[in-house]
C-alpha cells in the first residue's frame, strides 16, 4: 500500500493510509501513514469495538488536513481495546500443558523449545487442515531449523550464520521470529472453542520456553554488529503490549 499511494498521489490524488510495522512504513515513505500499536491483521484495532475503530479512522482520515509533509508519518497514541469473549466464560487455555523444564542449575532453553514444538506439532497440524491453510513460510526454512538459528543469535552477541542465501541476517531473523510465533499460535487455536488473540499472545510471551528466548534476543540483538538485526530487534521483536515482560527474561 506505501508503494501504491505513490503512484496515486502522481495523479494527483491524496492518500493516507494505515501501519502496523513502522520500519516499513519509514523506508517506504507514504504521502501519509497512521501507525498504529495493534497485532498484525487488526488495523482497526479490536473487533467488536465500533467506537474505537472509527477513532482510528478519523486519525488517518485527518491526516489529509495536515499542511505540513509528505512525507507525515503520526504515530495512534493508544493500544486497542481488549476483545470481548463472552461465548468462552471458562477462560481459554492452550491444548497442551507443557511438563516443567528437568531440575538443573541453567535449564537448556533451546532443548526446553524443542520439547514444546514436538508436543505441539499435532496440534499445529490440526489447525492447518482445520483452516486449510498455515501462515507459516516467512523463515524459508524448516521448522526444526528456527529455533536453532534463534538460539544461535542469543548465544552469538546478536550474530549467527545466515541459514538463507537470498534474505539478509536481519530478513532471516524476523522471519524465523515470525514462524515461531505462528507455529505456536496456529497450535493453539487448534481446539474449537474461541481463543481471544490477547489470552493467546499472553500464553506466548508469558508461558512457553520460545517466548522466553524471544524476549531474551531483544536485548542482545539491540546491540548486534548488523544493522538490520538491530532494526528488527528495536521495532518489530516485541509488541508494545507485551514489552513489560522485557525485564527479568532468561536465556
Amino acid at each position: 500500500m506505501s508503494a501504491l499511494a505513490h503512484f496515486i498521489e502522481a495523479e494527483g490524488v491524496a492518500t493516507t493510509g494505515i501501519s502496523l510495522v513502522r520500519d516499513h512504513t519509514e523506508r517506504m515513505a507514504p504521502p501519509r501513514f497512521l501507525w498504529v500499536p495493534f497485532e498484525l491483521g487488526r488495523p482497526f484495532g479490536a473487533p467488536d469495538a465500533p467506537a474505537f475503530q472509527t477513532r482510528v479512522m478519523r486519525a488517518a482520515l485527518a491526516l489529509l488536513e495536515r499542511d505540513d509533509g509528505p512525507p507525515v508519518l503520526e504515530d495512534f497514541p493508544d493500544d486497542a481495546p481488549a476483545a470481548e469473549m463472552s461465548e468462552a466464560p471458562e477462560g481459554w487455555t492452550c491444548p497442551i500443558a507443557f511438563a516443567p523444564p528437568a531440575a538443573a542449575e541453567k535449564p537448556d532453553l533451546l532443548a526446553e523449545i524443542e520439547r514444546e514444538i514436538a508436543q505441539l506439532a499435532p496440534w499445529r497440524a490440526l489447525a492447518a487442515e482445520k483452516h486449510g491453510r498455515s501462515a507459516l513460510g516467512a523463515a524459508r526454512m524448516e521448522m526444526a531449523a528456527v529455533p536453532r538459528f534463534l538460539h544461535d543469535l542469543l548465544a552469538g552477541d546478536g550474530a549467527a550464520a545466515n541459514p538463507v542465501e537470498d534474505l539478509s541476517l536481519g530478513q532471516a531473523f524476523r522471519g524465523a521470529v515470525e514462524d515461531l510465533k505462528t507455529f505456536y499460535m496456529e497450535a493453539a487455536t487448534a481446539k474449537p472453542e474461541p481463543a481471544p488473540s490477547e489470552a493467546v499472545a499472553d500464553w506466548f510471551w508469558g508461558e512457553t520456553a520460545a517466548g522466553r528466548l524471544v524476549l531474551a534476543l531483544h536485548p542482545v540483538c539491540l546491540k548486534a554488529a548488523d544493522a538490520g538485526v538491530r532494526r528488527v530487534a528495536a521495532g518489530q521483536l516485541v509488541p508494545r503490549r507485551q514489552q513489560h515482560r522485557l525485564s527479568g527474561t532468561a536465556s
